[in-house]
């Protein structure tokens, strides 16, 4: 019998995964957007809707759901904090507004304060992506017009999901612009692996020796300062709760984690930097990035008025975001890795969730 089901499940590792494609409603202007289903043997399963490239659902093997989200279109289409989707053409926040590039100032739609975020009004999030299903992935397309939101040159996008026989879903984004402009690409999904109401009891590990503060307005300082001491410092496995309410007068928390961590090891390169674990559930999420940071963030601003999946309402810190990036403020930051895409020079990046239990 041992080697029956050694052999059944060496069979499951070695087949891809399928993918479905349904309708999932239509816009107010009346485009349709379509929902892919990703499942592979091992039992994961993945729900991506093209508006905003969005990751609905991540499904473990007893079908428990680890993302926040909502039962239809209609929960995405009202004002929400980006749940699950791809955001862009600059994910996380740019000061003011404003940035310069080869000596000419662009001014882009603040949407945050007097600052950019996620990519302004209207950004990545909030459009109708194309899709193409592929026998393991699905690839979501999106060309973003020179001067939508403010930014230079027509950048094409493509972000492309695929379900891995090891419990992961990698994204894999592409980026081509048609003049020199800037890009942050990054997904917004928010987890939560037991279902209770908060995150505070998840532990979790962030392999990263600084981080970025901010000032009150979330925006980088543009120091780079050590871990050592503080309430970010997650080295080693350690409760979100935990410190989450230190008070410290260099440190801005904006109610919480609202923060980008410093990534040990070459950005570039893909390797293991998170991982977060439910010692009420056992589930495990581990993400590995080609990114310079993450911005963890611990849904301060969640504050019971969303009612998502199942009905249930998503009150402040009910869950958190891992979002794999290069570093707020960076067209501002000479410091900071540079977030300027070349003309005609790809930008390319990956991030990878793996899903287990112990």
């Amino acid at each position: 019998m041992l080697r029956i089901a050694l052999f059944l499940s060496a069979c499951a590792l070695a087949l891809p995964a399928a993918v479905k494609k349904e309708p999932f409603g239509r816009t107010p202007d009346g485009q349709a957007v379509e929902i892919y289903t990703l499942s592979n043997p091992a039992g994961l399963t993945a729900r991506i809707m093209t508006y905003g490239a969005t990751v609905v659902s991540l499904k473990t093997l007893d079908q428990f759901d680890v993302v926040l989200g909502f039962d239809s279109l209609q929960g995405y289409l009202q004002e929400q904090p980006y749940m699950g989707a791809i955001v862009g053409r600059y994910g996380n926040r740019i000061a003011k507004g404003q940035f310069q590039l080869n000596g000419k100032p662009y001014r882009l739609a603040v949407n945050n304060g007097p600052n950019a975020l996620h990519g302004g009004l209207r950004g990545f999030d909030k459009r109708v992506w194309k899709a193409e299903a592929k026998a393991d992935a699905v690839a979501f397309t999106y060309s973003s017009a020179a001067g939508e939101e403010g930014y230079p040159g027509k950048l094409d996008v493509t972000v492309t999901y695929t379900l891995t026989p090891a419990n992961e879903l990698r994204i894999e984004y592409q980026a081509v612009a048609s003049e020199d402009t800037v890009a942050n690409l990054t997904n917004h999904a928010y987890f939560n692996l037991s279902g209770e109401p908060t995150i505070l009891d998840h532990v979790l590990r962030i392999d990263a020796d600084r981080f970025t503060p901010v000032d009150a307005g979330l925006i980088p300082t543009g120091e780079l300062r050590d871990v050592t001491g503080t309430p970010f410092d997650f080295r080693k496995p350690t409760a979100v709760g935990a410190r989450i309410d230190a008070q410290d007068q260099q440190i801005q928390f904006g109610g919480g984690y609202d923060h980008n961590w410093v990534l040990n090891g070459a950005a570039g390169t893909l390797r293991k930097v998170i991982e977060a674990y439910s010692p009420r559930s056992g589930r495990v999420l581990t993400i590995s990035t080609t990114e310079p940071g993450v911005q963890f963030y611990t849904g301060n601003f969640l504050d019971g008025k969303l009612t998502g999946k199942g009905n249930r309402k998503y009150v402040r810190r009910a869950a958190f975001c891992f979002e794999t990036q290069h570093f707020p403020d960076s067209p501002n930051k000479p410091n900071f890795p540079s977030t300027v895409v070349k003309k005609g020079v790809p930008l390319r990046s990956t991030t990878v969730w793996q899903v287990t239990k112990r």
